[in-house]
């Protein structure tokens, strides 16, 4: 390997950002010239600590924040070597073989799927680790779940996550672990509604939900989505449960105004009513950090935080989780055990392992990264060769984009069109309800290479030139 002693910077003391974060700029800016080539071994941190005048310490930090990060890996014994930045890009990732596994399903997903994340990017060599470590040492945790509530050990993870992720501070017994954030809204509904209830749902909102809603008997008021995020329902609606979408609307974009939080917070007291937050993609924010959750901001006090494993981390685990007030515990546990879990035990101990051992965030930070530049490649061709068929607005966050198109192009036309030429755009009118009308389309970017969009974006482009 090749050995580097230095990086050719030195420490400004004068500077306001941390001597740590020093380090990591360098590391990284040396990572994307190129001069730190993949294999480099950089310098011992106790010799580099010596060279630049700090403690070992700091340079322990800076060297362990750019591991999480994906710019370095540690080999035990062998100190840090840099990763190759384009390592991580789908085009350097050999395609998985054609049998009958999981894999199959992925490579069948076609552009532009939302809500889709890259399986062909997901940690296999670190997820056996952690299986094969609970298998050793804890083999029973596999099939013995414990309560309706799930493994505990993940219950205390969880917990640690929204708390630095979300702002939430909750118990680890206020956690319920569910099949994905679908099956965790169905046991939302059915806790806290009865038949021939009304609930507000977001519009244009999550199709799924809405069909459930209907399903069950029970009436939806709409709740038309504006600057500030979903409005109120009228004062004289008999609802007293809303679903929302606070940090990022599904499927519009955009985050919830502070002052229409604290309205929707300040209705559910007067009403001795619920809030459900999804916050089923959070985490994928491309410009700082994570909004704060609503339930955080309410402290749990009338606010029911549903999050989901299956868009940050495996879509075949389908694994998710409720956090829920003090005063729901109860019954949520009686709907559990009155309808069943629909949660597999079997994974649950070994993804606690993979989070508390560092590798899940590792993987979210590199999702983030790549999933960031997806996204700009995708915005900046919309801005060069769209902009003649409609809008969109970059909200930084999610995993897809609305493209509005001007009325005379209607979506579901451009959708058909599209499917006929091996494309899944979404259109945006299916998502409305009542008397609420869009056109425009749901065009998901993390699931795709740059090189697949590209070839997609020409197709999708000549479907609407045509329309």
């Amino acid at each position: 390997m090749k050995q580097t002693s230095w990086l050719a910077f030195s420490i400004d003391r004068q500077l306001t950002t941390p001597v740590f974060e020093q380090i990591c700029q360098a590391i990284r800016s040396h990572a994307a010239s190129g001069d730190l080539a993949k294999g480099t071994k950089l310098p011992p941190t106790r010799a580099f600590a010596t060279e630049l005048g700090v403690s070992r310490s700091t340079v322990v930090t800076a060297y362990e924040q750019l591991v999480a990060e994906g710019y370095l890996q540690s080999v035990q014994g062998s100190g840090y070597t840099a990763c190759s930045i384009g390592s991580v890009e789908l085009n350097e990732i050999a395609p998985p073989p054609i049998t009958r596994t999981v894999e199959v399903k992925q490579t069948s997903v076609r552009p532009f799927q939302a809500g889709q994340p890259d399986m062909r990017l997901f940690p296999h060599k670190q997820w056996a680790k952690a299986v094969s470590r609970v298998c050793r040492t804890m083999p029973e945790s596999m099939l013995l779940g414990g309560t309706v509530q799930g493994n505990a050990a993940l219950h205390m993870a969880v917990a640690d996550h929204v708390s630095e992720w979300r702002g939430i501070k909750a118990a680890p017994h206020q956690i319920f672990i569910t099949a994905g954030s679908g099956d965790a809204l169905e046991i939302c509904i059915k806790t806290l509604t009865g038949p021939g209830a009304t609930i507000g749902l977001e519009n244009p909102g999550y199709l799924p939900l809405r069909s459930f809603v209907k399903d069950l008997g029970l009436t939806p008021t709409y709740l038309d989505i504006g600057p500030q995020g979903a409005s109120l329902p009228d004062p004289d609606c008999k609802a007293k449960l809303v679903v929302l979408t606070p940090s990022h609307q599904y499927p519009l974009g955009g985050a919830m105004s502070p002052s229409r939080r604290l309205e929707f917070i300040q209705w559910a007291q007067a009403k001795s009513g619920w809030i459900i937050e999804d916050d089923y993609d959070s985490e994928f924010r491309y410009a700082g950090r994570p909004i704060p959750a609503m339930a955080g901001f309410d402290q749990l006090s009338r606010t029911i935080y549903v999050g989901s494993f299956s868009k940050i981390f495996s879509n075949s685990l389908r694994l998710g989780y409720l956090i829920v007030p003090e005063v729901l515990i109860d019954q949520f546990r009686s709907t559990l055990a009155r309808t069943g879990v629909n949660a597999s035990y079997m994974p649950q101990q070994a993804l606690a392992e993979f989070i508390n051992t560092g590798e899940f965030y590792r993987h979210l930070r590199r999702m983030r990264r790549i999933y960031g530049e997806r996204r700009k490649y995708l915005i900046d061709c919309l801005a060069n060769d769209f902009g003649q068929f409609g809008s969109f607005e970059d909200h930084h966050a999610g995993m897809q984009v609305v493209f509005h198109l001007r009325r005379e192009i209607p979506d579901t036309r451009v959708a058909k069109r599209a499917g006929a030429l091996g494309l899944t755009v979404s259109p945006l009118s299916r998502y409305a309800g009542g008397s609420s009308s869009y056109n425009g389309l749901l065009l998901g970017f993390c699931g795709f290479s740059k090189g697949e969009m590209e070839a997609a974006l020409g197709g999708l482009k000549s479907v609407v030139e045509k329309i």
